[in-house]
């Protein structure tokens, strides 16, 4: 069964978590949330509690199928951690998909993986990805290879169908 790994921390956009969770959940993808620790709780912007179920640092989340980065604040918060860094550099590195919504990008940014790279996001942090060498668009979704990237959850139904054809 595929692995999906949901990064999540404190001030992450509910949206851009649960709906990626359930649909991935549909697909038939064995869906992990992953945070700074394994059975502590995180709450979005809007309140909503969410459960990790594993660390960055787990070994079942090494070679996953799909990382899935949602925004909010908790990218700010994600990028602090150098396992979830490291993360997401190396799913890069081995070819496995790395998807980010919003705000995600800035862990893009911190993992040193959008150099050359095509990229979208909320527009505050274009000129992060810009200076971080990425080549910065405004489109719903952005398909650089395995690399996928989005702007706001209003984007949500163009970028889950092309994240699930990539896994």
């Amino acid at each position: 069964m595929q692995r999906a790994l949901l990064l999540v921390e404190n001030g992450y956009e509910e949206l851009e978590l649960w709906v990626p969770y359930y649909r991935f959940l549909e697909h038939g993808l064995n869906v992990l949330l992953v945070g700074p620790e394994a059975g502590s709780t995180y709450v979005g912007k809007h309140g909503m509690a969410a459960r990790a179920s594993a660390s960055f640092s787990d070994p079942q989340c090494e070679n996953a199928d799909l990382v899935f980065i949602p925004g909010g604040w908790a990218p700010d918060r994600l990028r602090v951690h150098e396992a979830a860094v490291g993360l997401v550099r190396r799913a890069v590195e081995r070819g496995g998909v790395v998807a980010a919504i919003c705000h995600g990008g800035s862990l893009l940014v911190s993992a040193d993986v959008v150099r050359g790279r095509r990229v979208t996001s909320t527009r505050s942090i274009r000129d992060d990805l810009r200076a971080a060498g990425a080549i910065w668009t405004d489109e719903a979704v952005v398909v650089d290879g395995r690399l996928i990237t989005s702007r706001t959850p209003a984007d949500l139904p163009l970028l889950l169908p092309a994240i699930l054809s990539a896994v």
